[in-house]
């Protein structure tokens, strides 16, 4: 059965971001990935110097006509990431509200890209926005520690202020929530971050369970970018697999992620010399090279089942 994601992200030229970062994945795991780029540009930001071009609401909507004339706006999920304009993300909206009502089974992974270490890198006025129109749609929600803090107004300071966190994003729409990274002490020392995660299932024959997990991911001392992109990628990937087991899915998820980081900071390191630190064109995620570990990763990172319920 063929399995086809509409992917509104950004697009660069050179290195991997956005569409870029999550195309290549999704096709290796056997995903037909139809792409808007909601920025075309150059190169990700992080470089000295980007060139591109903005992709407007109008526009988008162009797009999105083009593919209802031709009877070909069927998809099985949305991804959506990076957007800075509120009118362009109210069109995506309208469109997820369209495509959901073509196929009620529809799945939008959604990752609310808003800031992150207690500052926006979004305008303020795309917060209600996404609280009150995006995650209400979304059934997957990626979030950090600060998105889902900004989300839901409650502060994050220990495991179980994250858990109620998580519930409160489950009550605004989401199945699946996933908070990627926090803040909070990891059991492993301080070279970890933790990221948690939680999702409500209701079965076909109207039982309903529950997980929530822990993991302990490794820190790496690098600037990367695309790899939250990569993430949801992997997460809407590995949850198609695994549909009623949040701890496989984000095991192979992370396992991923550390693969495609470990060998991309190992070739950033000997493309640098000996004490001198990688540039970000050399820290650029070594996708490509990296394509066996995506189809079938090997599990390195454990998640730790915090609480499961079925009823």
């Amino acid at each position: 059965m063929e399995c086809r994601v509409l992917s509104i992200q950004s697009h660069v030229v050179r290195g991997y971001v956005g569409n870029k970062s999550a195309t290549f994945p999704l096709q290796v795991l056997g995903f037909e990935v139809d792409s808007i780029n909601s920025v075309q540009f150059s190169n990700h930001t992080g470089y000295a110097h980007w060139k591109g071009q903005v992709l407007t609401a109008e526009e988008l909507n162009v797009l999105y006509e083009g593919i209802k004339l031709n009877e070909v706006n069927r998809y099985d999920y949305i991804l959506t990431g990076y957007s800075r304009d509120s009118s362009f993300l109210e069109t995506v909206v309208d469109i997820i509200q369209e495509l959901k009502k073509a196929n009620p089974k529809l799945v939008y992974v959604c990752d609310p890209v808003m800031g992150d270490h207690g500052a926006m890198y979004v305008p303020e006025y795309l917060l209600p926005v996404y609280r009150d129109k995006v995650v209400p749609l979304a059934d997957i929600l990626t979030p950090n520690q600060f998105e889902a803090e900004l989300l839901t107004g409650r502060k994050i300071t220990t495991e179980e202020d994250a858990v109620e966190v998580m519930d409160l994003l489950h009550k605004m729409g989401p199945e699946t929530v996933v908070l990627t990274s926090t803040d909070l002490p990891s059991k492993r020392g301080d070279q970890f971050l933790v990221a948690l995660g939680s999702q409500n299932i209701v079965k076909a024959d109207g039982t309903k369970s529950s997980q929530k997990i822990c993991m302990d991911m490794p820190k790496v001392d690098a600037v990367f970018v695309g790899t939250g992109d990569l993430f949801a990628a992997m997460l809407l990937a590995w949850t198609h697999h695994h549909p009623e087991d949040l701890k496989t899915a984000c095991e192979k998820t992370a396992s991923v992620m550390h693969h495609v980081i470990r060998r991309t900071m190992t070739y950033a390191n000997e493309m640098a010399g000996p004490g001198k630190r990688p540039s970000p064109a050399q820290l650029e995620l070594r996708m490509v090279q990296s394509k066996a570990d995506i189809e079938n990763p090997a599990v390195v990172l454990d998640a730790t089942v915090l609480h499961k319920s079925s009823r």
